[in-house]
């Protein structure tokens, strides 16, 4: 016997419990928006089975696999779906047909809506002698564009280690634009840029693979530069629809305290000049980046590029280190005097003391920047994994990713940062690790933190279920920005308050209120085209 319960996409299904039954018919979408839904199954003995689908909307199916997870959380709240180890899924793999035993599996169906016109229209999925139908509605109204500007951090030297490709190669080239595009194609508008090899998660006097996009060739004291893989970076982002770009941090982690690894060539050798040795006020640094700064700022005029990059000091500064960080970033805004510096930090006292144009608290610090800054961004990483933030960490259930575009739009958040695209590395980046085994990052990372993409064959990227349900969440905040130009701002974030939504730690927390207020946001839509009409 095979059971078949569809679900919503919000819906985390564990091989060990069936969902509950409970019906679920269909959702809606607007035209140029992405949706998606599950079903469930389990069969009462091992079985093949050919998937097929009949619809007149466009239809992309993936088995969910499971990861093994060792670390789900550190401590948590009350709104975790498990904290123990096991199977958690995340991992969607296209597929024609699956396999079953007497664990429970799902199976994911998205759905893109493209420019079809507005009406149901029935999915419906048979598998041996059992099917069922879902039920998916266009409302004849197109999803505007996306405002906000999303990063989540490419390592393209992770994509180095696991295909083994030489950097900048021209397999490498290929891969890295998979990944960007996939990305693009999940929401990610804004890409960190390595001008030299990012001094990001990498342990004092270690080092990552050398990715500088920058050359640097040195001459007595001369410096000359060369932009020819920074050219051939954008034209490779331009063509995956990218917006702008954040250029890689010029001072390493934690406070600026030291010179990112550079390598430039000497003497006709290539060798490192800067690095862990090289102190952050160094006058060789300086002068450095002052023949840097001038050249860069000078390329991206040419090249009209300029008022689409932000700069970025050090990540994550402790307020210990604010006196570091200010002379740093003084040079830096001398360099770039037009040019947004932007840094995850979350002390207020970094933008009143006039060091930054664009500070990026974590979101269980924003509310304390919020009205304080001309625009507020925000990001999460592997925190806060207490306090009903949200976050998209796997033993979270997906509400938590989901509700974080209704709460953008309800604060104004113009922009949005994550640090693990693709992050494949063990803490500090002292070793590769397998990204479909999250047990075997040494219990640094909560699971989920570190990569939405993985590896796939021929370079391509595998999407996690995290990464379709944090679009899904950027979707929502557009399709508000939608409703407001209909109704007014005021009217729509008084929806949102009465349903519920008042804090980035107070939002409903359950799937079901999530999905029935974006239905909610979209019959009101629906009924204002039909006015407009």
């Amino acid at each position: 016997m095979l059971t078949c319960i569809p679900c919503s996409s919000l819906e985390k299904i564990f091989p060990d419990k069936a969902p509950d039954p409970a019906r679920f018919a269909g959702f809606s979408l607007l035209q140029g928006e992405y949706g998606a839904f599950q079903i469930a199954l389990q069969s009462d003995e091992p079985v093949t089975l050919d998937i097929q689908i009949e619809s007149g909307l466009d239809v992309r199916l993936f088995r969910v696999d499971c990861v093994p997870v060792a670390l789900p959380c550190r401590k948590g709240d009350d709104d975790y779906l498990r904290k123990t180890p096991g199977l958690y899924p995340d991992v969607l793999v296209p597929c024609e047909r699956i396999t079953l035993d007497t664990q429970v599996h799902a199976l994911w169906f998205e759905i893109a809506a493209g420019d079809y016109a507005g009406g149901t229209y029935p999915v419906s999925v048979t598998l041996g002698d059992t099917s069922c139908t879902v039920q998916v509605t266009v409302i004849p109204a197109a999803l505007p564009a996306q405002t906000l500007l999303c990063t989540h951090w490419l390592h393209t030297d992770c994509l180095h280690t696991w295909y083994g490709v030489e950097v900048f190669s021209e397999e490498y080239w290929r891969i890295t634009e998979n990944y960007v595009r996939a990305a693009v194609q999940h929401g990610v508008n804004f890409i960190l840029t390595p001008l030299f090899t990012p001094p990001l998660d990498t342990a004092v006097g270690r080092e990552r693979p050398t990715v500088q996009l920058v050359d640097v060739v040195k001459t007595g004291e001369t410096y000359t530069f060369g932009f020819e893989k920074l050219r051939r970076w954008f034209g490779m982002c331009e063509r995956c629809g990218v917006a702008a770009y954040e250029m890689s941090h010029l001072f390493t982690q934690w406070g600026a305290m030291h010179a990112p690894k550079i390598v430039a060539t000497v003497d006709g050798e290539t060798r490192q000049i800067f690095g862990w040795k090289t102190w952050a006020a160094s006058k060789k640094y300086e002068t450095f980046l002052r023949a840097f700064g001038a050249a860069l700022r000078s390329f991206l005029q040419e090249t009209g590029m300029l008022p689409r990059c932000y700069f970025h000091v050090s990540d994550e500064p402790s307020m210990d280190r604010i006196r570091a960080y200010a002379r740093r970033s003084r040079l830096i805004r001398e360099m770039f005097p037009d040019s947004p510096v932007i840094d995850a930090l979350s002390d207020l006292a970094f933008y009143q003391r006039g060091l930054l144009r664009q500070p990026i608290p974590c979101v269980n610090h924003a509310a304390e920047f919020y009205g304080r800054v001309p625009q507020l961004w925000t990001y999460y990483c592997c925190g806060p994994e207490d306090g009903h933030y949200p976050n998209r960490l796997m033993a979270m259930p997906s509400h938590r990713n989901r509700v974080l575009g209704m709460l953008m739009y309800r604060f104004d958040v113009r922009g949005f940062l994550q640090w693990g695209l693709n992050f494949w590395y063990s803490p500090l980046s002292d070793h590769p690790v397998d990204p479909y085994n999250p047990a075997s990052e040494e219990d640094a990372f909560p699971a989920g933190d570190a990569c939405v993409l993985y590896p796939g064959e021929g370079g391509e990227a595998v999407v996690s279920l995290r990464f379709k349900v944090f679009r899904e969440a950027l979707q929502d905040q557009r399709a508000l920005s939608l409703l407001e130009s209909r109704i007014g701002r005021e009217n729509v974030c008084a929806m949102l308050e009465e349903a519920g939504v008042r804090a980035f730690n107070d939002y409903p927390r359950s799937g079901e209120a999530i999905v029935s207020l974006r239905e909610r946001i979209n019959r009101a839509i629906a009924e204002t085209t039909e006015t407009k009409a």
